[in-house]
């Protein structure tokens, strides 16, 4: 999540791992001497709002600005309040096409739009 926020410019944080989305009951992939977090997900959560990302010329699986912020509020307590609502922050500051509904589509996906409306409501 952090190092999606990083990548779409939405947070101050500095990625000290690469935090990896995998489906529920999924095998963790083990890679040497790289730092993973790994996220679990649930179908539809895991397979909406991605976008491919060229990284180094290479093709990488990135959620959307959108879907990272929606499932920022979902974990929450592993990765922090402060840093879910400073994406939203900067997301309203920064981005040029903004999609609150978008937002709140992925939140609904999460099932934590309760969690995430008041928060939208109050940066708005």
């Amino acid at each position: 999540m952090i190092s999606a926020l990083a990548h779409h410019g939405l947070t101050t944080q500095v990625p000290h791992a690469i935090d990896f989305a995998l489906p529920t009951h999924a095998q963790v992939p083990q890679i040497d001497g790289i730092p993973l977090r790994i996220f679990w997900y649930s179908e539809p959560s895991f397979s909406s709002g991605i976008d491919i990302a060229k990284i180094d010329r290479v093709p990488v699986r990135v959620y959307s600005p959108e879907k990272t912020i929606a499932d920022c509020f979902k974990y929450r307590n592993k990765i922090g309040l402060d840093v879910a609502i400073e994406a939203l922050r900067t997301y309203r500051e920064r981005k040029r096409k903004r999609d609150f509904q978008k937002i709140m589509g992925f939140a609904r996906i999460d099932r934590v739009e309760r969690i995430i409306r008041p928060y939208l409501e109050a940066v708005l």
